[in-house]
């Protein structure tokens, strides 16, 4: 679909060894599990090399799965990592994890690493050619596993292709946040992040943040009420009086609590919203631009351009070459 959503159920195994971090299985796990509530498409399972796993707070986790001999083809895979990493990535457990990696995960599954995680990847041959990350800690030690990686610093997760992986601990739930949007769509990751009063981060050199997600890191409900009409309907042009009435004030009331608390003016952020919309229309090679700034609400396609221009320097039919390439 033109918007990544998946189709069809998307099993989530949870993938656990002694010691593990009990807030990078939590966090993303309680934002998937609030994204299920709110309909999204996920299955959870939580699988281990043994029946019983201990976390890093003491408290064992029991009745796990073994870890499956066979994955669904849209399956995703989290990776959690452990305390002391040098000590319990020495495990015999850890070491079935790695070679259950190699023999099982393919091109066609999602593989997502939490913090230390990511030197499992590295073991399994996973990371050869592509870029990722993990704690900061931990770099040093990932290039060294991960020779034929690029390793980036200062990231709070890196995508290349089917794996992702983050810094770890809260990053994890960024990551989560992320993967929702993919799968479920940008209105369920954002009843999720207000839900767990947490927005998706991003450090200075990572990609743009997903407008979906972005300039919602605050806490007044009347301007979620308005990022949530925009993003509800981003094909519709909205005036500032519609809007205002949606939340019973003035327009000059709403500007500035909008400003004050998204840091974005109103009219720039419908805008953003528009042209991500757009952007995800591109992605169908049966739409001509001209159909796209149709479909996006544009009143023309030059008018589409020029707003286009203010958020992307690369033009529209550009963009789209870019993404057949990728």
């Amino acid at each position: 679909m033109a918007d990544g959503r998946t189709m069809g159920r998307v099993p989530v195994y949870f993938v656990l060894t002694p010691q593990f971090m009990m807030l990078d299985m939590a966090g993303p796990a309680e934002a998937f599990r609030v994204a299920c509530a709110k309909g999204a498409p996920f299955d959870l399972h939580w699988v281990a090399p043994s029946e019983q796993v201990s976390s890093s707070l003491g408290l064992p986790v029991a009745g796990v799965s073994p870890l499956p001999s066979y994955l669904p083809e849209q399956a995703l895979v989290m990776l959690c990592g452990v305390t002391q990493s040098i000590v319990n990535y020495a495990l015999p457990e850890a070491q079935q994890v790695v070679n259950w990696l190699r023999s099982t995960v393919g091109s066609r599954h999602q593989v997502a690493s939490i913090c230390s995680a990511a030197l499992l990847l590295a073991r399994a041959g996973l990371l050869n050619g592509r870029r990722c990350t993990t704690h900061f800690t931990l770099l040093e030690r990932l290039r060294l596993q991960a020779p034929l990686a690029r390793v980036e610093d200062d990231r709070i997760f890196v995508e290349d292709g089917p794996i992702l992986t983050s810094a770890g601990v809260t990053a994890g739930i960024d990551l989560a946040l992320y993967l929702i949007e993919q799968h479920a769509g940008p209105e369920i990751a954002q009843a999720v992040a207000r839900h767990l009063v947490v927005y998706l981060r991003r450090s200075g050199q990572d990609p743009q943040l997903s407008p979906w997600l972005a300039h919602r890191n605050h806490m007044h409900p009347a301007v979620h009420k308005i990022q949530d009409v925009i993003s509800g309907k981003p094909d519709r042009h909205w005036s500032l009086p519609e809007l205002a009435e949606q939340v019973h004030m003035s327009v000059r009331n709403l500007t500035r609590l909008f400003r004050q608390h998204a840091g974005v003016g109103v009219v720039d952020y419908q805008q953003q919203i528009r042209v991500t919309f757009a952007r995800q229309l591109l992605e169908n090679p049966r739409h001509s631009v001209e159909k796209v700034a149709e479909l996006a609400g544009f009143g023309s396609a030059r008018d589409f351009r020029r707003v286009w221009a203010k958020f992307d320097p690369v033009p529209p039919g550009q963009r789209r070459q870019q993404l057949e390439a990728a």
